[in-house]
């Protein structure tokens, strides 16, 4: 395990959709606690977020452009080179911060991300990977929108990219690996699950098959592999699903006095309950398979989400994932061969 740094995590302050009012929140928030964070974007809009009272692990790294959410991210990497989100990659690149953070852009994060940090050997396509909860606690599924169109050997990279970052950054031993397909069989799926089932197999991973969509919550498997398009829709669709139940729970809440009052009783269980299943309790989602630490937030994150994310970030890099990935990469390299 590699030693904590005391490099800063360098956010894009002017990236997402509440930026940057909720980003430098989320910083100051973090800060407060003991984060070093590196503030990249425009110093006077920044500086006029900030407390009164200078917050200790707060710097401001000025930048003169922002990439827009809808900006496509090639143009994003032909105009955008002094942008905060492009600054803040290169932070890391140069050694002057542990990771990046963007609520912003995530197309044109990523391609920041792929070409200032390189891919590590081994890897062709860098995923994705977000934290679900689950009775037994936050488990991984990647990738989540990296990748709409895959190879089997790129199913059984996200395998050990997933696999490593359970094991280094949630502790937990012996990954349990599975393969998201339309049913348990073995004979069931169609030809990308079926040639990616034969490789998971042979790899030196706890590989348990395949699993199903309503198996993902149970806790029953640590690690869930899918291509980007799937694990997409399924972030996607489990966020609707959370919010809704939510919401039907307030309106049943109000509904009558009396639920008002079983409310009082009930308030602690259903706070617990939603910061569980709440994206912001989890801030981010890690690219894997690059050489630095990205995280990649939701467009929509708040200050406690930001938080989170560099809370992550700073975890990450403590547990030494990106040393560790590389590493598994090395040992899993004779697998497969190389995809252009």
């Amino acid at each position: 395990m590699s030693t904590p740094s005391r490099l800063p995590v360098a956010l894009d302050a002017m990236g997402g959709d509440d930026a940057p009012v909720e980003t430098v929140r989320g910083a100051v928030a973090a800060a407060s606690t003991g984060s070093l964070v590196a503030l990249v974007g425009d110093p006077a809009r920044i500086a006029a977020l900030l407390p009164a009272t200078k917050t200790s692990g707060l710097t401001v790294v000025p930048a003169s452009s922002t990439v827009e959410m809808d900006e496509s991210p090639a143009h994003a990497l032909r105009h955008k080179r002094d942008s905060s989100m492009a600054l803040a990659v290169r932070m890391v690149a140069d050694g002057e911060a542990v990771a990046a953070v963007s609520a912003g852009n995530s197309g044109a994060f990523m391609a920041f991300a792929m070409t200032s940090l390189d891919r590590i050997p081994g890897i062709d396509r860098p995923a994705i990977a977000t934290t679900l909860p689950t009775p037994v606690g936050p488990r991984i599924a990647l990738d989540v929108g990296a990748n709409v169109d895959c190879k089997p050997e790129h199913l059984l990279q996200f395998a050990v990219l997933g696999s490593v970052y359970a094991e280094h950054a949630l502790g937990i031993k012996a990954p349990k690996v599975g393969l998201l397909n339309i049913g348990e069989e073995k004979a069931k799926g169609n030809d990308l699950t079926q040639a990616s089932y034969a490789l998971l197999e042979q790899a030196p991973l706890n590989f348990i098959g395949f699993v199903e969509g309503n198996h993902i919550f149970d806790g029953r498997v640590d690690v869930v592999v899918c291509d980007g398009f799937v694990g997409n829709v399924l972030l996607k669709a489990s966020e609707g699903v959370a919010h809704l139940l939510m919401s039907e729970l307030k309106a049943a809440i109000s509904s009558s006095m009396l639920a008002k009052i079983g409310m009082v009783f009930l308030h602690p269980a259903l706070r617990k309950m939603k910061h569980r299943y709440d994206y912001a309790t989890y801030g981010g989602a890690l690219l894997l398979g690059v050489g630095g630490l990205a995280v990649v937030c939701h467009g929509r994150s708040n200050a406690r989400a930001i938080a989170n994310a560099i809370k992550a970030a700073e975890q990450a890099a403590q547990a030494g994932v990106v040393e560790a990935v590389a590493q598994a990469c090395a040992r899993l390299h004779h697998l497969a061969p190389k995809q252009q």
